[in-house]
């Protein structure tokens, strides 16, 4: 079954997304708002398939979320070029080999637009040695056919690597090229396209940024390493530590000398802001040293808990980024009686659904 994309209907649904923010934000005196556009297929850097087995052939399936009915894929448009060739190449090569292919249940994927995959084969069943050194003969399969890949095995309470289970991007960032390790099975941006007009969008809304910037969730990096060169320091926070390591990484990479990335829940930093207890974490950290005058939030769906608004609202600008639109609402029935937004931004992460991503730009009145 070829899998295609509505792409005829695109840019009405972009229309429609930009509509509905405008509305959303109409209560709260916003700017009209710059939109930024997915490429209509192959934008999805990430793709996880559950595998069917059927007499001598698997293939890849999804289920209708409705219906729960079980869809073959063999084409997704959605996914990377990347992730579509190794789709094939891969059944191709484990269909005829038993360790490989016994008990295979999924099938995750993680692409660059430098080319490089990471593939994650997971199992009902143990893996060891054995499935190693056919797991290491497949992956020499797939590089002399062009991949760049990694390869992981999981099973229950097993992880095996033949290599490293990370792949570094490069991203080109306002004429900078920005290197970010990615970390198999931890977050990194779906949409790489849209996330470089993001980068770039955040990078332009903070341009006339005076003294340090302060970033709660910065993940890998992602957007405190590109920002690192509108402010004299960067101070960020993010509790996951593969995310951590790869945010360190990255720093190094980056030749980039003003940013520091401390493992911290968002919570926790608040209350050591606040002076309500202390944290062995920030030793030899002097967090009055630091002279914040822009807040970055990117959190997760839930938005910023009441703890985290009230800290938020004594910067003189923030800059938010949610992937909910409903509870950053939620989060500027607050911000709007210190704040005034000065920037609205659509970005169009998840094209041919109901989420939008946004930005807002907020300034003290």
């Amino acid at each position: 079954m070829q899998n295609s994309l509505p792409t005829q209907t695109y840019q009405s649904q972009l229309n429609e997304k930009t509509q509905r923010l405008q509305t959303m934000m109409a209560p709260f005196n916003a700017p009209e708002a710059e939109v930024f556009s997915s490429p209509e297929q192959h934008y999805r850097m990430r793709a996880e398939f559950r595998i069917w087995h059927e007499e001598d052939s698997l293939y890849h399936i999804m289920f209708d979320q409705e219906t729960k009915q079980r869809i073959r894929v063999d084409q997704f448009p959605v996914a990377s070029q990347l992730i579509n060739k190794m789709m094939v190449a891969l059944l191709a090569e484990i269909k005829d080999k038993p360790t490989l292919r016994k008990k295979l249940f999924q099938i995750d994927y993680l692409s660059t637009l430098s080319n490089k995959i990471i593939v994650s084969l997971l199992y009902h069943k143990k893996i060891d040695e054995i499935w190693r050194q056919e797991a290491m003969a497949l992956r020499q399969s797939l590089i002399a056919q062009g991949f760049d890949v990694q390869l992981i095995g999981r099973a229950y309470k097993t992880k095996i690597m033949l290599d490293n289970d990370f792949i570094d991007e490069v991203l080109p960032v306002a004429g900078k090229e920005m290197i970010y390790r990615q970390v198999e099975n931890s977050f990194t941006q779906p949409n790489a396209q849209v996330n470089i007009k993001m980068l770039e969008w955040a990078l332009k809304a903070t341009e006339n940024a005076k003294g340090d910037l302060l970033e709660l969730y910065c993940g890998n990096g992602n957007f405190s390493l590109a920002l690192a060169r509108n402010f004299d320091r960067v101070l960020a926070t993010e509790i996951a530590k593969p995310s951590v390591y790869a945010a360190q990484y990255n720093i190094a990479m980056n030749h980039i000398d003003n940013v520091k990335i401390i493992r911290m829940s968002a919570e926790d930093f608040t209350q050591a802001m606040n002076g309500v207890r202390e944290f062995k974490r920030l030793e030899g950290i002097d967090l009055k040293d630091y002279q914040c005058e822009t807040i970055f939030v990117d959190p997760p769906r839930s938005g910023l808990d009441e703890k985290t608004v009230e800290l938020v609202k004594t910067y003189p600008s923030i800059l938010y980024i949610s992937c909910n639109p409903e509870t950053l609402c939620q989060n500027l029935e607050t911000l709007i009686k210190t704040h005034k937004i000065s920037k609205l931004a659509l970005f169009d992460q998840f094209p041919y659904t109901h989420h939008m991503e946004c930005g807002v730009l907020l300034e003290r009145r």
